[in-house]
């Protein structure tokens, strides 16, 4: 059975100029934080995205929410543009797109009770008539994160780093959301706490039929907890397959160099490490062709010059290199 699209990615971009010159008025360059990136979400599956720190994943989750507005591109949310909404459209259309962030403490209120938390956005669209159905709500909410009734009158810097994290996804899931965006939410945990959130995640998917696009580095993580996976660098995505064929046999250079640095827990299973040469490039001056190709193992002349594009290689498969271009095959440019 085919899923449903919920959100489709088209071309999207967003660079963030450096300003120079007197009074910094004249802008020098562009930092290409996210440089047209495309891709689907279906309903009721979790897509992850991972890379190495400043590839641009949390950029690519605030741009899909307009925190941040996107340079360029379409955000297509159940057929619905939303790169083409107003302040106000876009504002009501949240109630069905929610964000959870890294930093757990960070994003609450310390002036704010957890009840107060998790009840702002019932109020905010005028979900429920009168502040008894709005605390018979917040209640309910918190009982299906792990909080207690008792806790709803304390103050976020009274719990924990994991139940602060629980405070997040409650007032998440308030409106009833059809889409969440988990920036890294496990990152500032500890290990044990971790798998204690990613198990609370996929049961209330289960329960209430979420979808999640999950950002994260942890690459131990994103395998356990998603069922499609795409790998971006510098700003662009390289590869996006599904979670056990891309753990099983990545495609694209970086990710098979990302994926070997995955720890075993079998410490007599021997495993090839690919060690890349050189840093990240800067993204206010990405090479020439492949972005990668500076740090490539198997670069190719075409690589330095030619810019690839994330095409299906495979069924359901997408990868963006030279090496399965079947015009390149063809003439066996090497």
């Amino acid at each position: 059975m085919n899923q449903e699209v919920l959100l489709e990615v088209k071309n999207l971009k967003k660079y963030f100029p450096i300003k120079g010159g007197i009074f910094g008025k004249k802008t020098i360059k562009q930092v290409k934080a996210v440089d047209d990136i495309s891709f689907k979400v279906l309903q009721g599956e979790t897509l992850g995205i991972v890379g190495e720190s400043g590839c641009g994943k949390s950029t690519t989750g605030q741009a899909l929410l307009r925190l941040i507005e996107p340079t360029d591109g379409e955000i297509y949310f159940q057929g619905k543009n939303i790169a083409e909404l107003n302040k106000q459209e876009m504002r009501m259309l949240r109630k069905d797109l929610q964000i959870v962030f890294q930093d757990p403490f960070a994003s609450l209120n310390p002036r704010m009770k957890v009840g107060e938390i998790i009840e702002e956005p019932l109020i905010n669209f005028n979900l429920y008539d009168n502040k008894p159905t709005r605390r018979k709500r917040v209640l309910e909410i918190m009982d299906k994160v792990g909080l207690t009734t008792a806790q709803i009158d304390r103050y976020p810097h009274e719990f924990s780093g994991g139940q602060r994290q629980r405070i997040g996804i409650a007032r998440a899931l308030a409106t009833n959301p059809k889409l969440i965006i988990a920036d890294e939410p496990v990152s500032a945990l500890d290990v044990s706490i971790q798998s204690q959130v990613l198990n609370l995640l996929k049961d209330l998917q289960k329960d209430l039929g979420l979808t999640y696009l999950f950002i994260s580095h942890d690459l131990s993580v994103v395998k356990h907890f998603c069922d499609r996976i795409g790998v971006m660098y510098l700003g662009k995505m390289v590869e996006m397959a599904d979670q056990k064929e891309l753990y099983s046999r990545p495609l694209h250079p970086y990710a098979q160099a990302l994926l070997s640095a995955v720890p075993t827990p079998n410490p007599r299973k021997k495993k090839e490490r690919i060690i890349l040469k050189g840093d990240v490039p800067s993204p206010s001056n990405p090479p020439s062709g492949c972005s990668f190709h500076p740090r490539c193992f198997k670069c190719m002349e075409i690589c330095k010059d030619v810019q690839p594009v994330l095409e299906e290689s495979e069924a359901g498969r997408f990868v963006s290199c030279h090496l399965y271009n079947d015009k390149v095959k063809d003439k066996n440019i090497v």
